[in-house]
């Protein structure tokens, strides 16, 4: 065996999952090789040029707050910053970036190729090696092997990667760029269980031939933001707006010429499409009573030609796309720079993975991002952070770090995974979280930070500034919970807002626990609160204020979750230690059986979330178990 050299960690690809996992297990202190087909395409924007969204955003502010990286790249590469749902409650608020790719791209190379730990191949693996039942190291394409103590795969769409554009076929990962071949055969003949999905991208067009005057702009938000909790991470480019656009009944009538030919409809896609991010072919067959779809047009960057066309992700032929964008408002005159493209590959089921993503037949192997049936740069990222410093405890022998379901998005992403399986490309939604009013976007420090800067991941920086921001908010909650405030102080505030005035002093807790009534507002008219506020180091004052007012608005709904949470948290507790043969418990149903021997759950509460495992097959387990 011809060795390079030797490594702690190997980590197969340099996507988004793999980019978080290798400088997560290097900041650690483990020393990681990271090998990518192209090393001038790390965390690379292969779909959509933005980060964050619904659920998405929490999740990427969670990778930040545990001392991740995509919060960081995406403030430094932000062209439009806005925060979704602000109409609804502030569980739903969800933070999402548009950026610039080419320099997203950059700033992640650039923070990787500071990082002393981590070094680099270019190249592909076409095979892992083993000794017994644990994974020992990679050989790649041109005869050279690595070794490693634990080997990560974040192969994204690589694995077996072929792209449909109508009747033609490519193989590859991403267009331009080869398939992988070898790891899920391997993996196969070792008892793996693997199977296929599909995904797409849209056309993108030239900037020059869109008509602009014909579409509905969208700027970003007026307030400055950003999704890392550290200060001072926002870029300087200038911000552009996106743009809004309509299919027409023109438009859908050239779409449907194509189906005839369109791999997804013919049997030539087999793999399982995501249900939530839709070709537009198969938009026109599940709304079929809708005579139009909202489509965003997107920049790519700030000297990028390139719009991304959001909501028209197609497998259609090339001729069948150009017609049908010509028929769009704005984009009559148009033209395309890439077609867009479906892309099939392979994937492994994740219920073959422990919590801590390393898997159950193979010793020291860990799977991360598309390879475990999730899509999102967001998914990817938080999958990768955990397999990188769970392969790190490992390989030290330390405790893994295992996220529970009130803790924090990731730890419902993985749990979902590990639990449920997937029978289509795993999504995160806020709907998908018992506790989303515990799983804010702006508490994500407050939940991850202590944990990340336990283990040595989050920086002292960042853990000081968590300290000082949560002894500000607690002494701006107690203010408002003790100052009492006059009605001729603020009368003339609250009629102009249509709130009922007040006839006797009350305290300002109860006034920020109005519908409509907002605590910036109130900064406005009240002294000694505007002194708080521009006593606070600038960097802080809206974070802690809007922390403030949501656990005033909301303390009562916030407290009854914490409840609910710790109760149910109990059953995590209650360990089952593979003591059981599912077989042989004849009380359990059939399904039961079959369900509990094939995840082999750790903890009654994860057993209880099997689906098919009914709560008196808990109750027979419990009962089992002497409780």
């Amino acid at each position: 065996m011809d060795v390079l050299n030797e490594y702690d960690i190997i980590v197969v690809g340099g996507g988004h999952a793999g980019c978080e996992a290798a400088l997560a297990a290097a900041r650690l202190g483990s020393k990681v090789l990271l090998i990518s087909m192209d090393l001038n395409r790390m965390a690379q924007m292969s779909c959509n040029p933005a980060v964050g969204g619904i659920a998405k955003g929490q999740i990427t502010r969670e990778i930040d707050a545990l001392g991740g990286n995509m919060g960081i790249a995406t403030d430094s590469s932000s062209i439009q910053f806005r925060m979704l749902n602000l109409s609804k409650g502030p569980a739903m608020w969800s933070p999402r970036s548009q950026c610039d790719k080419i320099k997203f791209s950059a700033a992640w190379k650039a923070v990787l190729e500071e990082e002393n730990n981590l070094d680099f191949w270019q190249g592909t693996v076409v095979e892992l090696v083993f000794d017994g039942d644990s994974v020992c190291g990679v050989l790649t394409e041109v005869g050279v092997t690595f070794k490693a103590k634990a080997v990560i795969i974040t192969s994204g769409t690589f694995l077996n990667g072929l792209m449909h554009f109508g009747t033609s076929k490519i193989k590859g990962g991403r267009i331009s760029e080869p398939a992988s071949k070898g790891i899920t055969e391997q993996l196969v003949s070792k008892g793996f269980l693997a199977g296929r999905m599909k995904t797409g991208t849209p056309v993108r067009i030239d900037k020059r031939t869109i008509d602009f005057d014909r579409l509905i702009r969208q700027d970003g938000d007026e307030v400055t933001n950003q999704f890392s909790f550290l200060p001072k991470t926002s870029g300087e480019l200038p911000k552009l707006p996106c743009y809004i656009t309509y299919t027409n009944a023109r438009v859908h009538a050239i779409i449907e010429t194509g189906f005839k030919d369109s791999p997804l409809f013919d049997g030539t896609i087999q793999g399982l499409g995501p249900r939530y991010c839709p070709s537009i072919e198969t938009k026109l067959i599940t709304f079929a009573d809708k005579d139009q779809h909202q489509l965003y047009l997107e920049p790519e960057g700030v000297d990028s030609l390139e719009y991304y066309l959001n909501g028209f992700s197609s497998s259609l032929s090339w001729r069948v796309q150009n017609d049908a964008i010509h028929a769009i408002p704005g984009l009559e005159n148009s033209k395309i720079m890439k077609p867009g493209y479906a892309i099939e590959y392979d994937y492994f089921l994740p219920t073959q993975l422990n919590h801590t993503l390393e898997t159950k037949l193979v010793h020291n192997l860990f799977f991360a991002g598309q390879i475990n049936g999730t899509t999102g740069y967001e998914e990817a990222g938080a999958q990768g952070i955990m397999a990188g410093i769970n392969a790190h405890l490992k390989i030290k022998n330390l405790d893994p770090i295992v996220l529970s379901r009130s803790e924090a998005y990731i730890g419902v992403l993985i749990d979902d995974l590990v639990t449920k399986g997937v029978d289509e490309p795993y999504r995160m939604f806020t709907s998908r979280a018992e506790y989303r009013l515990l799983l804010r976007q702006d508490n994500a420090d407050e939940r991850l930070t202590p944990i990340g800067h336990k283990i040595g991941l989050a920086t002292d920086e960042r853990y000081d500034r968590l300290i000082r921001k949560m002894a500000l908010k607690d002494n701006l909650v107690s203010f408002c919970q003790n100052f009492s405030v006059k009605p001729d102080l603020i009368n003339d505030f609250l009629g102009s807002k249509g709130s009922s005035l007040l006839k006797q002093n009350i305290k300002l807790d109860a006034l920020i626990k109005r519908p409509h009534i907002d605590i910036f507002e109130l900064v406005a008219v009240i002294k000694p609160l505007q002194e708080i506020h521009d006593s606070m180091e600038l960097s802080l004052q809206r974070e802690v204020f809007e922390s403030a007012e949501i656990l005033i608005k909301y303390s009562g709904y916030i407290e009854r979750e914490n409840i609910v949470a710790e109760k149910l948290q109990r059953l995590e507790n209650v360990q089952i230690l593979e003591k059981f043969n599912y077989q042989l418990i004849e009380s359990l149903s059939t399904e039961a059986r079959q369900k509990l021997e094939k995840v082999k759950p750790k903890t009654i509460g994860q057993a209880a979330r099997i689906p098919g495992v009914s709560p008196s097959d808990i109750n027979v387990l419990l009962v089992l178990m002497g409780r």
